[in-house]
């Protein structure tokens, strides 16, 4: 049983699917009080964090509609509502580790997983940028002068630690505004027009022309799906 912590695009279809699945048995377990893995360390990180649970859910529910699956049993607790568990099982740059052997010979997620800070910081850097643009410039600068043999699991823990809070309604847009010069010049659109789009229409339209013309970067940027969760519309 396992609720990763890293952003759903790293794991492959099996391990995104899997997870839905184990995480609705986690739900059954603390709602409906079912024994069997009730004293299972993964299902004990979740007791009195319902709200987070279905933020994870929303998540996974988010990439899963990227990737064109359909989510059809959602969850909705909100028990201590902003709170996530304050642990991890395994840090993040472990759960990257478990990922890389379990995926060997096998079909990788929709993000490859980082080999070096710099690689990791381009999965995340429009996600930060939507949360704390004065930490995007900061962290940006840092990582230029990091070497590929460079330990990242301190960075690895802070970007998968912001990815848990909410970023701004403004904070949305300035980062989709960021992503859609990577689509612009698939499209006759205007900046005009795209100015007037609502931010869900805006980062559908954005996911839309990375699939379409196979954007490389937007393909493996965690904000592709997540931002969605944190729409209000």
């Amino acid at each position: 049983m396992r609720i990763w912590d890293l952003n759903p695009g790293y794991l492959n279809r099996q391990s995104l699917l899997g997870e839905h699945r184990e995480l609705h048995g986690i739900v059954s377990i603390l709602v409906n009080r079912k024994k069997g893995y009730a004293n299972h360390p993964e299902t004990l990180r979740w007791v009195k964090h319902g709200w987070a649970l279905t933020m994870r859910h929303k998540l996974l529910a988010a990439e899963m509609s990227f990737r064109g699956y359909q989510d059809k049993s959602p969850v909705n607790l909100q028990l201590n509502s902003g709170l996530w568990p304050p642990n991890f099982i395994d840090p993040p740059i472990r759960q990257v580790q478990i990922l890389k052997k379990k995926y060997k010979g096998k079909e990788p997620g929709r993000i490859s997983l980082p080999e070096t800070g710099q690689q990791m910081w381009s999965h995340h850097k429009y996600s930060l940028l939507a949360r704390n643009p004065d930490l995007y410039k900061q962290i940006g600068k840092e990582v230029s002068l990091m070497t590929p043999k460079d330990d990242f699991s301190d960075l690895a823990l802070s970007l998968t630690e912001w990815l848990l809070k909410p970023p701004t309604e403004g904070g949305i847009r300035n980062a989709l505004q960021h992503m859609w010069g990577h689509v612009s010049k698939f499209t006759k659109a205007k900046n005009n027009d795209i100015d007037k789009l609502t931010l869900t229409a805006l980062l559908l339209k954005t996911q839309g022309l990375a699939k379409e013309n196979q954007e490389a970067f937007l393909l493996s940027s965690t904000a592709l799906s997540e931002l969605m969760v944190w729409i209000e519309e």
